[in-house]
């Protein structure tokens, strides 16, 4: 299934999230402009769980938490990543406010990355991505309105076109999120088939419990259009 559009309009244009889309695109451009030396790049500045734990510097176990959120691995990874912001981040960003929203948005990918590493502390493959960080404004959004209507793209056979609330939307995803991070434990691979399932489920979390906080004094601008 694929968002195309929720129905809960922006009060303010989502300059952040903007300006986040076109950062990783940038970052994106240069780790291709790199050629073969892009893979040492994405090494360097990507999560490995093991390196978390045996690098003496300080700094080198935290800056990748940071880094890996505006990396990615392929042209899809990155526009399946940005669609999803762009579909959801507005709305959150509107909440929260300009000020408020990337920082919500760094401390949902931080800690979906120390999820991550929590989990598969002895991995030795680098994990990007900004799924993390975008899995924390889904959990965001499915606290704050649940019953909006997301016109999705549904490939069953046929291409169909519904409204899906965004509760179910949501949900079906974070299940989908939680049984495949539960089975790649059972298989020994916390990020079986390339995906840092964990990560997904950790930024998610970090989303639903870091709303309250970055809400604080903020008025409810939208309450009236969620019913």
């Amino acid at each position: 299934m694929i968002p195309l559009k929720d129905d809960i309009p922006s009060s303010t244009f989502p300059l952040i999230v903007l300006l986040l889309i076109v950062l990783n695109i940038l970052v994106f451009a240069y780790e291709i402009s790199l050629g073969k030396y892009a893979e040492f790049f994405i090494k360097s500045f990507s999560i490995v769980p093991v390196r978390f734990f045996y690098n003496i510097k300080l700094t080198h176990r935290l800056y990748p938490l940071f880094t890996s959120t505006f990396l990615h691995g392929s042209l899809v990874h990155l526009l399946g990543n940005m669609w999803f912001l762009w579909i959801f981040g507005n709305n959150i960003e509107d909440r929260m406010g300009h000020i408020r929203f990337p920082f919500f948005y760094i401390s949902c990918g931080v800690l979906s990355g120390l999820m991550h590493i929590y989990i598969n502390p002895t991995s030795t493959i680098p994990t990007i991505g900004a799924s993390g960080a975008i899995s924390g404004v889904l959990g965001a959004y499915l606290v704050l309105y649940p019953f909006s209507r997301v016109l999705t793209l549904v490939p069953l056979f046929f291409i169909f076109f519904i409204r899906i609330p965004a509760f179910f939307l949501l949900g079906l995803w974070f299940l989908l999120q939680f049984f495949s991070g539960a089975s790649s434990i059972l298989s020994g691979e916390a990020a079986a088939g390339g995906v840092a399932w964990w990560a997904h489920i950790g930024g998610f979390v970090a989303g639903v419990a870091l709303l309250p906080i970055f809400l604080i004094g903020r008025k409810d601008n939208n309450k009236s259009r969620n019913k």
